[in-house]
């Protein structure tokens, strides 16, 4: 992608700014009931769970991981704890940025507003934000648009706020199915994807693909 000035960044934050550490707090959780060789298929079970309990109305992040957790354990054949669900929310706000990520965000910051999305609840996002290393023009949650990505809802709810289309906004994530896909559809002009390996590459739904927030800064010309 050509170097371009947008109005605004946008950038997902677990996974692409913040490290996403559910996998380490639920292998902790769960490892009274699985064994190391379980474990990653039941993490990828509780991944899908997840995404699934986005996709419709909205309902608090706490009471999300609930419910997938729940499911999870339910399709492992497993007793389901509720305090391991309260446990991995609680865990949210002590996330630490990724290390490629302060430098870049404050290297555009003076230049470019920047802008978070979120599918966290206001109680914890702040927090995370404050470890990031830079100063965020807006940051939006789930909770304050009424509806988790990958609903369109929670863009059209940026745009709103931001006064602004999407045209004017040029879009960073680590993922496709949460971030990428659905800005693709808003059409979304820029679509960045930091592959940080939790998805497969798929340049269809992509305007530039870098490997680390480190390259981040060069496709805007700075």
């Amino acid at each position: 992608m050509p170097p371009i000035l947008p109005k605004f960044v946008t950038f997902d934050c677990y996974g692409t700014l913040t490290h996403f550490d559910i996998p380490s707090v639920t292998r902790k959780r769960m490892a009274d009931r699985l064994d190391s060789t379980q474990m990653d298929a039941f993490l990828t079970d509780f991944t899908v769970y997840r995404r699934d309990e986005v996709i419709g109305a909205w309902k608090p992040y706490d009471v999300v991981l609930h419910d997938a957790l729940e499911r999870t354990c339910k399709l492992w054949g497993l007793e389901f704890k509720p305090e391991d669900a309260r446990a991995i929310y609680d865990a949210v706000p002590t996330w630490t940025a990724h290390p490629d990520v302060p430098e870049p965000l404050a290297k555009m910051a003076d230049k470019i507003p920047l802008v978070i999305l979120s599918n966290a609840s206001d109680d914890q996002i702040m927090d995370n934000v404050a470890k990031l290393g830079a100063p965020f023009h807006a940051v939006f949650t789930a909770q304050q648009a009424g509806a988790y990505k990958p609903r369109l809802q929670a863009f059209e709810y940026m745009f709103d706020q931001l006064g602004c289309t999407p045209d004017d906004v040029a879009h960073v994530s680590s993922s496709l199915r949460y971030d990428l896909i659905p800005a693709y559809d808003l059409k979304i002009p820029n679509r960045v994807y930091v592959n940080r390996g939790y998805e497969p590459s798929a340049a269809y739904y992509t305007t530039a693909e870098i490997s680390n927030l480190s390259g981040l800064p060069a496709l805007f010309g700075l």
